[in-house]
């Protein structure tokens, strides 16, 4: 049976797991769906049209599916879907999307530390952590197991591609190639996010072809065109060197320019 506190103010149109806690003085509005071992600490606020999964630990203090900060959005109906076993921390916010039918979406394993903010229309995967006070804008892609470091601001319409690091108070203003390790105003390439890939198990072969590959690409000086090519022409194609290409090719913001520093 649900533990409901008895300062908590529910919805009757709210729909709730039978084994979920909500803490002191929460409210969770209408059209909000809970999943099975999900935590609602004290004081948070869940509204509208704002779908939870299993397993997620909302800490305190944090606002979850508000209206979108967006001076497009006019009332429309709109929501915010959430997987599993995330963990969102004291005074995060997570906005609805802007647009009729639209979401913002964020998937499972994540870790949200305090203050942090996601923007309406925003696209999380999977396993990522998003640090202390970093700003997500509207329209954001953030892939899987990538690391934003804290107050960190990410321009709308950037991508961030997985297992990157992004390092704390960088300015993101242009796509952020998986595999890289990132920092500055505005964002710069480093080189490989090798401890990340270590984690990952990505074989020390792999590793060295995208190394191979990052110099080509955005260290060299070529047009990104011919880097491309010449990557596909000089290199085996695997799965994270076709995942890199297809990155860069997709970017429509740019991507971050090198910092000239050797790999």
């Amino acid at each position: 049976m649900a533990k409901i506190h008895s300062t908590a103010i529910v919805d009757k149109a709210a729909i709730l797991a039978d084994d979920i806690q909500v803490g002191p003085y929460c409210i969770i509005g209408p059209g909000v769906k809970i999943g099975r071992g999900t935590n609602v600490g004290p004081y948070c606020i869940i509204y509208k049209d704002t779908t939870i999964g299993k397993n997620n630990n909302l800490v305190a203090y944090c606002a979850v599916g508000g209206d979108p900060q967006d001076l497009k959005y006019k009332g429309e109906k709109s929501y915010l879907i959430m997987g599993d076993n995330n963990i969102i921390r004291e005074g995060v916010t997570l906005n609805r999307a802007t647009g009729e039918g639209n979401k913002t979406v964020i998937g499972n394993y994540n870790l949200f530390m305090t203050t942090s903010h996601v923007g309406h229309n925003c696209i999380i995967g999977n396993n990522n952590v998003v640090a202390n006070a970093v700003a997500i804008g509207g329209h954001v892609i953030i892939e899987d197991k990538a690391i934003l470091g804290g107050i960190a601001g990410v321009h709308q319409f950037c991508r961030i591609g997985a297992l990157s690091i992004i390092g704390g108070y960088t300015k993101v203003v242009q796509d952020i190639p998986p595999y890289s390790m990132c920092d500055g105003n505005p964002a710069r390439i480093y080189g490989l996010n090798k401890i990340g890939l270590g984690r990952a198990c990505i074989p020390s072969k792999k590793q060295l072809l995208l190394k191979r590959a990052f110099k080509v690409l955005f260290a060299e000086g070529f047009l990104l065109a011919n880097a491309i090519k010449k990557v596909e022409k000089d290199m085996d194609q695997t799965e994270e060197i076709k995942y890199l290409l297809g990155f860069v090719k997709s970017s429509e913001r740019g991507i971050a320019h090198w910092k000239k520093l050797a790999l």
